[in-house]
Formats: C-alpha cells, structure tokens, sequence
C-alpha cells in the first residue's frame, strides 16, 4: 500500500501541473459561440491574431500568463455555451474525440485532457449526450495552402528543419505551422530555438551529424533583437559583420555562446562545445543583411515570411538545411553525405573511436600537386614552380566569322540551347582522386587513373568550326600541357596517340560525388516536376512548358533557382580563392584548412562537362551537318531554320530523339531553349567580339553592358 506521503505528493503534482486546454476545434466553437472574432481574442490576450488561429488549429499553445488567462475565458465561455447534446456536468473528455496526434508546437508542452467546469444547477440537465459529430477540421479555418515539405519525421524535430521570424514574434516553420517565439534578444532567441522549438533536421548520413536548426531574421525581427537594420558597407558583401564590440556580439559571449571565425555576418552560426552526444548550434540568417541574395534566390527576400519559410523548407527538405550561400550548402553537402569519420573499435581497447570512412576525404586537408594549384598556393611560391598550370575550365568560345558559310548566313534564326545542370550531369559516377598525388615521370597513360597528365596535344587536328576540346576558349594547343585524365582520354577516344611527359596521380579513388549529385538530381526533377514539367511531356509539351513554368509557382521557381546555384556554387568552392586586399601571395589562406578544398576534382568535373559538349557538338555535325556558332559553359547557339529547337535537332523515322546529339528533357544533361534571335543579330554580336550565347536570351539591349 503506498504511504499517505506518496499520495499528497502524487496529488500535490496534479495539483500544480499547468492549466488542461480543450482540444483546439472546441476552442475554436466556444469563442464563435460567444460572437467574439480571433482579432478582438488577440486584442485581449495583448498577442497577435496568427496566434490564436495557431492555438486554435493546433498548431502551438499558449504560455503562462497567456496560458491561464485563456482557461480561464474559456471556462467561463463553456459554462455558458455547453456544446450541443453534451451532458451539463460531465466531463468533455468523456465525449471528446481523441487528442490530435500532430505534436505541440513548443517541442516541450504535452497535450492534457480537458474538462469543462461544471454547469451552474440552475441550467436543466440536457439530454443523455450522442456522441458529437466530428466538426469540420479546425485547422480548415486556415486558408488552404498547398504543401511543399512534410515536417521532418523525426520526433526530436517534429516541427522541420527552419523557422522565420517577424517582428511580432511568429516563427513560421514549414507545411504552414506557425510557432509563438517570446524571445528579445539573440541569446533568447538560440535558448528557445534549441529548447523549445521543436526545429531541426536528422542526418543525411549514419555516420553524419544532425543539421542545426535555422531561424531567419526579417528585417523588424533583426531591429526587434537589438541588430541593425542594415550594417555599412553592405554593398561588399563579403566584409559584412559586427563589430566585436557590438552590444549584441557582447551579449551572445556573456552567455558563454561562440561565433565562428566568420562574426555575426548574414548568416551567423552561434554555438557551444559539444558536450557528449550534445550538439548545441544555431544558424541564422539575416534578409536584410542580403542573406538570400537575388541571383541564387530570386525574389524570396522580399516574399512573405511563410512563404519564405516554404521555400526554404523545400530546399532543406530536398537538399540540406541551408548553411550559407548555396555555394557554401552545396559544399556542406558533400560532406553531410560523405562524412568523414565513421564509428570503428579499437582493436587493442575494445573502445569505439573515430575512424576513416571509406569513400570520403578524411578530416585532414590535402595540398595539390603544383600543376593543380593556383599560383598564389604555398605549394607553388614555396617549390618556386614554373612548370604551368591545369586550364580546365568552361568553354568561352565563339567561331571565327570567317568561317561562317553564305547557307548559314541565310538561316533566319539564331537559336541557344541551355543544358540542364551540366556540372551536376558530369558529376555522375565521376571517379576521382581520395588520396595525395604521387609524382610521375614518362607514365603511360590509363584512362582510369584520376590525376593530372603533362601532355602535348598540338598535333590533334579538328574541324575548325568546332572549339577544341582540350582548351576553354576552343583554340587549338600549340604544345606540351597539363591535363586532367577526361580530357587526355578524350583525345584517346578520338583515335589520337598521346604519350605522356609527366603526372601526378592519385592511388586511392572513388565515386566520390556520386551521392550529391543523385541527391540534387532529384531535387532538381521533382522540383520541375512540381512547376509542370515532367518526364511525360513530349519535346513540344515540354518548350510549352519551360516557357511559363517560371509563373507557375514563383516558389518553387526560387527553389528551383536556388539548387541550380547550389551545383554550380559547390564546384566552385573546390578551388576557392583568397579574398581580401591584404593576403599576400604564399600565404595559407582559411579555405585551405578544409579537406574539400580539392582543385583536382573541380577540374575533374568541368573537364567531363566540357567534354561532354564536344562530343555532342561533334554529333550533331555528323548528323545534321549543323555548326555552333558559339558555346559558353553550358550554352550553345546554332543557326536555325525556324525559331525553334525542333526544327534542327536530329529526330529518327519514329520521332524519338537521336541518342547521342543534344536532346530536349527535365532532366540534367539534356537541352531546353535558352534564347531566340535572328542570325543577323548573332553575326552583328560576333562582330562585335561578344559572344552571342552570353546574350542571346536577353537580346540587343545587354550588348551595352559588355562582356
């Protein structure tokens, strides 16, 4: 039997347990019982009016002294307004239907069963009570809105991985919840993201790390907190932070909270040592600081905060919890998916300790070979290294005018083709280099070797009215040069001879990327997919729709947008550069501390990119006996007959596409329009010495701004 001390405290604990709610449809039906509007509640409450949709949907709950002064409103409306058929003095519970299942919005609260009062005896008892017919979800009160990103559904983040603050204190997270954020200062605002928020996102990788949770600022949310609207200065990006001894900065390192070596910027990661298991980290990110810059995310700064918040749920949902610029995500990317340690036992102690994963590149960062590196690295000034240097990059070409024939000048119409996400297409089961580069001398060439090759290619002669595929500009090589093994191979694959000089190569390889480019490749499609273009659509249904799918949804266009940067933001963060007017040539610059910075496997990636071009250049050639114009990066101009693609790519008897010229799809690496003009216009810009493929989508008028 337990003793009369453990039942007072038993009681004692129900006793002083916060304030049991009606479910949130009941709520909903006392205050529209009393004629009272969700404005006038809000007025009442001192709280705003998305708040109490949000408790009456069951979207987040109300906190002391809210939490109390709505019970007790709400007893007093039920002892007034008893639901329809309900026994006077029995409990709702006893007639209720069960409690939502969707989790409460503050992360920490648990739903409580609710009673209502009981009935003052002057009202005459009600008929036995019938079981209620369920009232139209409460939650329809809200306006319908279409769901781009389920929560994630983890239990420990039952409320996704990010939020958007305003300056009224409503934190909208994804697929429409709405969270009520009582914090005033930064320090507040990390205290409540991590503890009662609800926010984040699981690992992408067993052996990877939770993602933290991201809260963007809108401009009144940043003031609200003690930021400024705007820093100085902030047209150079780059250079945007507090000063250390900003009130706020001073506040965020009182709390024993840290920043990392990138300040309080636009996107301000603030965190403390993990303890254990323990990861304490906030993200955030500041619109008014230019968080989300126009050309990876156009128009969200300036879109609503849910709508915001839909946006960048998707994009975390289908790529990675943004981190930064998409460039900086596309490179957490690659390491969120390829982490690398994973969990191994020690042999001698038996203790789990972390180890190398297979696959990934180690936690250590690797210096290149010299030919790899650019001219201001350690490794170059150090060695005094004269030797020259890889040149893979895209290709800026335009062809000669002189070889432009009197037919093709006769053609009315210039046509560009774009293909989609040609670095990510490259990235597919691109094998590249895991370990450091040894050195060779007179190696014989193998085309499964990643690694970079001194070779002369001068003697490979091309039809003139193709660029080469061995330089960016397309020019022909005049001797020895350095290459990486795609572009070697190519020349192999074309029937030529090559004989190498000299090489480092890499003895450890893998598939690398093969994991980031699958996830951003479906990313991508079902991203279209969502905006109508889809795999069905023949090649006419499909310009219909690229044409207008930009209307479609200004969202999903964004997020569109947003990944498309993400790839090619995240090649080229492999090979990061310094920055700053004070580093100084030899210098270890910050980006070099990071495993990822790799300029080998960027090269890698642009050199099958641009390879792939040229070989479907060159089909296209055999095929329609058709010759670019011009080509830069993943755009190319051809001379049309009509206005559009359809009527010069090569199509068999049956109407399928030819395999292995440029094709039309969603898909990445294949073609969609890019732009239309007349040939007049292209051989007026080629003229000129512009190239047309630059221009060719916005017209005459951007020849103003140059090159």
């Amino acid at each position: 039997m337990p003793s009369e001390e453990e039942l007072f405290a038993s009681v004692d604990a129900l006793l002083n347990e916060e304030p049991h709610l009606p479910p949130p449809a009941e709520r909903a039906r006392l205050r529209e019982a009393a004629g009272i509007t969700q404005a006038r509640l809000a007025t009442a409450l001192k709280t705003t009016t998305q708040s109490v949709k949000n408790w009456e949907n069951g979207r987040s709950e109300p906190k002391s002294p809210r939490l109390d002064a709505y019970q007790r409103l709400l007893n007093g409306w039920a002892a007034k307004y008893p639901a329809p058929g309900a026994a006077p003095a029995a409990s709702v519970a006893a007639t209720a239907p069960a409690a939502s299942s969707e989790p409460p919005a503050s992360g920490m609260e648990t739903a409580h069963t609710w009673q209502a009062p009981a009935v003052p005896a002057a009202v005459p008892a009600a008929e036995p009570a019938r079981p209620a017919a369920p009232r139209p979800a409460a939650a329809s009160r809200r306006p319908a809105t279409k769901k781009a990103a389920q929560p994630a559904a983890d239990p420990r983040f039952p409320h996704g991985p990010l939020a958007v603050l305003d300056g009224d204190g409503c934190a909208y997270g994804v697929d429409g919840i709405v969270l009520d954020c009582p914090a005033t200062t930064v320090v507040e605002l990390v205290e409540w993201t991590l503890r009662e928020s609800g926010l984040g996102a699981p690992r992408l990788n067993r052996y990877g790390k939770d993602s933290d949770p991201l809260i963007v600022l809108t401009a009144a949310a940043a003031v609200k907190l003690g930021l400024p609207e705007r820093l100085e200065g902030h047209e150079q990006r780059r250079s945007l932070r507090l000063p250390e001894d900003h009130p706020v900065v001073k506040q965020v390192v009182k709390a024993k909270w840290r920043l990392t070596q990138r300040g309080f910027g636009p996107w301000a990661r603030i965190y403390r040592k993990a303890q254990g298991r323990e990861r304490q980290c906030v993200q955030l990110a500041i619109l008014s600081w230019d968080a989300l810059g126009e050309r990876a995310w156009p128009g969200v700064a300036d879109m609503e905060p849910a709508d915001i918040a839909r946006v960048l749920g998707v994009y975390a949902t289908r790529v990675i919890t943004p981190r930064g610029s998409t460039a900086v995500s596309g490179l957490e990317l690659m390491t969120a998916l390829r982490p690398p340690t994973r969990a191994t036992q020690d042999p001698t102690t038996g203790n789990w300790v972390p180890g190398h994963n297979p696959g990934s590149l180690g936690t250590d960062p690797m210096d290149p070979a010299p030919p790899e590196a650019t001219p201001e690295h350690p490794v170059v000034v150090d060695s005094g290294w004269t030797g020259g240097f890889l040149n893979e990059e895209a290709y800026q070409w335009v062809r000669d005018v002189s070889l432009l024939t009197d037919e093709e000048c006769t053609l009315p119409y210039a046509v560009g083709l774009d293909l989609n996400t040609a670095f990510l297409a490259a990235a597919a089961r691109l094998v590249v280099g895991l370990s450091a580069p040894d050195h060779f001398v007179g190696p014989t060439f193998n085309p499964k070797i990643p690694g970079s090759w001194l070779v002369d290619l001068s003697h490979v002669e091309l039809d003139p009215r193709l660029p080469s595929p061995f330089t960016p500009d397309g020019t022909r090589p005049t001797g020895p040069a350095w290459y990486q093994t795609h572009t070697v191979a190519y020349a192999q694959e074309l029937g030529y001879n090559v004989d190498p000089i000299e090489a480092y190569l890499r003895r450890e390889r893998g598939a690398y990327l093969d994991p980031w480019h699958d996830r951003l490749k479906a990313a991508y499609v079902d991203t279209l997919t969502d905006l109508g273009v889809t795999k069905e659509l023949t090649d006419a249904e499909f310009l219909a729709a690229m044409e207008r799918h930009k209307d479609v949804d200004p969202a999903m266009a964004a997020v569109l947008a947003a990944i498309k940067a993400t790839v090619k933001g995240g090649i080229g963060k492999l090979r990061e550069r310094p920055q700053g007017k004070r580093y100084k040539e030899g210098e270890r610059w910050p980006a070099l501390q990071r495993p990822t910075w790799r300029p080998d496997i960027r090269a890698a990636v642009i050199s099958k990119a641009r390879v792939n071009m040229h070989r479907k250049l060159t089909n296209m050639a055999k095929m329609t006996g058709l010759y670019p114009l011009a080509v830069l990066s993943d755009c190319v101009v051809y001379p049309s007959p009509g206005a559009s693609p359809l009527d010069f790519l090569p199509y068999a008897a049956s109407g399928k596409p030819q395999p292995g010229a440029f094709r039309l799809g969603p898909t990445p690496g294949l073609a969609k329009l890019e732009g239309v003009q007349s040939m007049l216009w292209a051989v007026d810009v080629m003229e000129q010495g512009y190239n047309p493929a630059r221009h060719i989508k916005g017209g005459d008028a951007v020849l103003d701004e140059g090159e």
